[in-house]
């Protein structure tokens, strides 16, 4: 084929391609907190997986859930229930409280 004949894509689109054939196969370091490197490891043990497979799917599982809308959650409520009127007459006057439950000597 002739470079003629050849369709030209922008630079753009040709930068994004390379991108991602590089995230594709891209290598990296990850630093891993000791918690999840032993969940790693043992999960990696249980299910005869490589360390690649495992943080693999680990990482496809935890972005879907990162990445999927929020449920929204459903509203608490406390039922109300009826505590009877006031024992006390005022509670805003001190001296008549601790007489209330202490005894009339203290007033």
């Amino acid at each position: 084929m002739h470079s003629r004949h050849v369709k030209r894509l922008p630079a753009a689109a040709w930068h994004q391609d390379i991108t991602l054939y590089m995230l594709r196969w891209m290598r990296t370091t990850l630093t891993l907190d000791d918690d999840v490197a032993k969940r790693i490891e043992r999960l990696r043990k249980q299910r005869g997986l490589t360390l690649r497979d495992v943080v693999n799917q680990a990482l496809r599982e935890g972005l879907a859930r990162l990445e999927a809308p929020e449920q929204p959650r459903k509203a608490h409520t406390t039922k109300a229930v009826s505590l009877g009127g006031c024992l006390i007459g005022n509670v805003d006057d001190i001296a008549e409280v601790l007489a209330a439950t202490e005894g009339d000597g203290l007033r």
